[in-house]
């Protein structure tokens, strides 16, 4: 073999060096895994021929080997498309015949095998048809495509030797399950798979597990895998597919080492649904297990849960929480009618329950007060708690309710910590008591809470913005309008960012883009009355418009409830701070936490008011001894918002 040249087998713009086993593309070499690499080696070998799915399986997957097939077949022609810029449903290269196989559709070039005397390495390449054909062409194509095998082979023995050591994996990405039932209908069944499974890994505490609202960017992603773990920091990633028939379930997965592609485990399983939580318990606890992390006992009973569910109750469930992630006005009143419906079919469910609360809670997007919403979702979470106690996201229902609505600081305190104990890879957990902590005025540990959030779920745009406000109120003003203008990469669109910046340039005395931010805001959110841009107005004189903006806010609340909390921030900017407070009296009386707004540094002039340190001592909050104030604050009165003389 030495005496022999290079071999070049050419398709289309790529090139494969048999000795080497590289994939070419103008002189650059394209990364693709080594499965992938030995699929391309038989689709050449057998150019406009069908290989079928048993042959790629013998070859691939010897006997003897275990792993489920069908995932990670699916997986290794995925990547090699995507390496060749190829698309299944128009396909250049690969094309694939349902149930039966692939077939390579390129023409290819091969350099013919000389006699070992007459090698030559700068001998001219000979093409040959794509469909073999008869006499030497034929030969020449099956001799170079033994030698593609044979290197390949070589290549592939040297990288399962250099990649057999063990490999660390200290953080996980599960993406998002891709639904293979025929039915769009379904993906909020499949989205709920990734979630449960996220779930169940995320309770294991010597795993970093990323969030789902971060995974659920790479939907339908075109990206390749190493990037996607690279932008969520993650070691390895879970993909798979899942399968619904009627009652009866049917999930792959697997776990790639990120850096090296390599495959850690695969497996499918088939399940009825009644019986689809002990199958996400398994999942979860098969993943832990291949990574080869630690479990903590609790953990271990956890993962080893047997439960099963009414198929209707969970389906109804999953459908709540489709809603409730949506977020919409119109979202919420389905999701506590699905919620209610999984309840009905199933009393002792208690996911429902907690899902019941979160809804419940959102009381601003459905039109409804404080008064209406948050005794029903202290009811639900603590029924949720009651039918199980650990579950982590009841505890953090209970916790929201118990600080925004009955001020119990204490207990929510203790909720929030028994959530996040049970669940310390919940994002959204870190992300609310990050919340609480600005609440109670303990900032510097709110923003390493937040900062812990983001760690979990990178590409949470809500996150990323609380993070910001958390900053802006520990007076770090550059270092949250650096990370709000690379929060806004992710979405420019998002009008939460730009209010959060607003109050960054505020707090560094640039009103003029203070103001300009909240108008972008207010533009991308179809132009509703914002009570903040009222302020903004007022304070730098624009009387009228925050006038303007007072009306629309009392035409709204004729049609449905306005926390009186807008009308004091209005009222506030306008310099009129005793019909401030007779508002902030009224929020008072509806417990609309919000009305004092205490994650924002806005209400930082009240600081030194006695009646809003009454209002503070009635809610058994700490009384401030005079909080940071804006540069641009200080430079105007107290009383009318004009420039001092």
């Amino acid at each position: 073999m030495e005496t022999l040249a290079r071999r070049i087998v050419r398709f289309g713009a790529f090139e494969v060096d048999t000795l080497s086993g590289e994939l070419r593309e103008g002189g650059r070499r394209i990364r693709a895994p080594e499965q992938s690499f030995q699929v391309l080696a038989l689709l050449l070998d057998r150019a406009g021929e069908v290989v079928t799915r048993e042959e790629l399986r013998q070859r691939l997957w010897p006997a003897g080997t275990f792993v489920d097939f069908d995932a990670g077949l699916n997986n290794a022609v995925r990547k090699l498309r995507d390496a060749l810029g190829d698309s299944a449903e128009i396909p250049r290269y690969i094309e694939t015949l349902p149930r039966r196989g692939y077939r390579l559709l390129a023409a290819v070039e091969a350099q013919p095998l000389p006699a070992p005397e007459e090698a030559d390495a700068t001998a001219p390449v000979r093409p040959v048809a794509g469909l073999r054909s008869r006499g030497v062409a034929a030969l020449v194509t099956a001799v170079t495509a033994v030698l593609v095998l044979l290197a390949l082979a070589a290549t592939g023995d040297r990288w399962r030797a250099e990649r057999s050591g063990p490999v660390q994996v200290g953080s996980i990405a599960v993406l998002p399950f891709v639904n293979l039932s025929g039915d769009p209908e379904q993906d909020y069944f499949v989205d709920g798979m990734t979630d449960a499974v996220i779930t169940n890994l995320a309770q294991v505490r010597a795993l970093r597990v990323i969030s789902r609202t971060s995974v659920m960017h790479y939907k339908r992603t075109s990206k390749l895998l190493p990037r996607i773990a690279d932008e969520l920091q993650a070691d390895a990633v879970v993909e798979g597919t899942v399968t619904r028939a009627g009652d009866h379930v049917r999930v792959t997965a697997q776990l790639i080492h990120a850096s090296t592609d390599r495959h850690l485990w695969a497996r499918s399983y088939e399940r009825e649904l009644r019986d689809v939580l002990a199958l996400q318990a398994e999942l979860a606890g098969a993943i832990a297990q291949a990574v080869e992390v630690k479990l903590r006992p609790e953990e271990s009973r956890r993962l080893a849960v047997r439960a099963t569910v009414n198929a209707e109750a969970y389906d109804a469930y999953l459908k709540g929480r489709f809603f409730l992630n949506r977020r919409g006005p119109r979202d919420i009143p389905k999701a506590v009618e699905y919620f209610q419906q999984a309840i009905g079919r199933d009393p002792k469910y208690a996911p429902a329950y907690s899902g019941l609360s979160d809804a419940h809670r959102m009381f601003g997007l459905q039109g409804l007060s404080p008064r209406e919403c948050m005794p029903k979702a202290e009811a639900a979470a603590r029924k949720a708690l009651a039918l199980d106690d650990t579950l982590a996201e009841a505890h953090a229902s209970l916790a929201g309710v118990l600080y925004r609505y009955q001020w119990d600081w204490e207990g929510a305190e203790r909720e929030f910590r028994l959530g996040l104990e049970l669940d310390p890879n919940y994002a959204e957990g870190h992300r609310a008591y990050a919340m609480y902590l600005l609440t109670v005025r303990r900032n510097e540990e709110a923003v390493a809470a937040a900062r812990r959030a983001r760690a979990l779920s990178p590409l949470s745009m809500g996150i990323n913005v609380e993070l910001g406000s958390a900053l802006v109120r520990v007076g770090r003003y550059g270092e949250a309008i650096e990370h709000l203008h690379k929060t806004l990469e992710l979405n420019p669109k998002n009008p939460s960012a730009h209010a959060a910046l607003a109050a960054a340039y505020d707090g560094q005395g640039d009103r003029a883009r203070a103001v300009a931010m909240l108008e972008k805001a207010v533009s991308l959110s179809g132009g509703a009355a914002n009570p903040w841009l009222g302020y903004a107005y007022g304070i730098t004189g624009r009387r009228r418009e925050a006038l303007e903006i007072l009306s629309r806010l009392e035409t709204r609340s004729h049609e449905h409830y306005v926390t009186p909390q807008d009308f004091a921030v209005v009222h506030l900017g306008l310099g009129d701070k005793d019909q401030a407070f007779v508002w902030l009296e009224k929020a008072y009386e509806d417990r609309a936490f919000e009305v004092l707004g205490f994650s924002g540094l806005l209400f930082d002039r009240l600081s030194d008011d006695p009646r809003f340190q009454d209002l503070l001592r009635r809610m058994r909050l700490p009384v401030p001894t005079g909080g940071p104030r804006t540069a641009a604050e200080n430079s105007r009165s107290e009383s009318n918002g004009q420039p001092r003389r």
